[in-house]
């Protein structure tokens, strides 16, 4: 059984795989060293890899390489695709796990990733298994917070359902420009890469991922899970290459 550990800044997401098969997929507020040690006896974990933005419990690194076999991901640890990011040591792990997890759901294809939560990043992998890159743009609730706090009347507004494009008031002139705004920015990008790629498949994730879903023009999947699958790819690789 393998573990997957994707540290977040407000939680840490856990996924429990048998193989390739996700079976399990827990949320923890905090990560703790003996929930850990439950969690890999309870079912007998013997690979696991762990992805951070945050700090953890450092004894949790003692622990993981003592009893199973573990990778620690950086961007030195070999994956099944290709990484021609110019600055890989800046890359952010959930970023190339997600464009791992969509590439292993479609293999052999050109694979657009969108992860729409805090930021709302674009990930691009080629046919061949070679991810180039994307885009990094504020997500909807950023881009309301930064109208909010960097002007002096503008209200802090809340996400909701557009019924027009033309803001009848303050509040859904700032609901077009941060919502519609950002449709229109990933429509543009899909149709972009189609235009220099040809057909390619996209994939959503991240807290955003059903709104876009509905509202862009561009036939998009969601998938609530590619961070998790990407790294139980990379954790398989590694253990193979032992």
């Amino acid at each position: 059984m393998n573990l997957c550990i994707d540290i977040g800044n407000s939680r840490t997401k856990l996924g429990i795989f048998n193989g390739q098969k996700l079976i399990e997929r827990p949320v923890l507020k905090k990560i703790k060293l003996q929930e850990m040690q439950d969690i890999i006896e309870q079912h007998h974990i013997h690979k696991v890899i762990l992805s951070t933005v945050a700090d953890y419990p450092a004894e949790l690194d003692d622990f993981l390489e003592q009893h199973t076999f573990y990778i620690n991901l950086t961007p030195d640890t070999a994956l099944p695709i290709q990484n021609i990011y110019k600055t890989p040591e800046t890359l952010g792990r959930d970023r190339i796990a997600a464009a791992m997890g969509a590439w292993h759901l479609h293999p052999n294809s050109h694979t657009l990733v969108i992860d729409a939560g805090t930021c709302i990043t674009i990930d691009f992998v080629r046919a061949d298994g070679v991810y180039m890159g994307g885009t990094i743009t504020p997500g909807i609730k950023l881009r309301y917070k930064a109208m909010h706090h960097f002007t002096a009347r503008l209200p802090l507004v809340k996400r909701q359902r557009l019924d027009h494009f033309i803001g009848y008031s303050t509040e859904t002139s700032m609901r077009v420009g941060a919502q519609m705004g950002a449709e229109l920015e990933l429509d543009g990008f899909i149709s972009h890469y189609k235009k220099e790629f040809g057909e390619i498949n996209v994939i959503i994730t991240g807290g955003d991922a059903n709104y876009f879903v509905t509202q862009l023009k561009n036939k998009i999947f969601a998938h609530p899970n590619l961070v998790l699958i990407g790294l139980n790819e990379i954790l398989e690789y590694n253990s193979q290459l032992q």
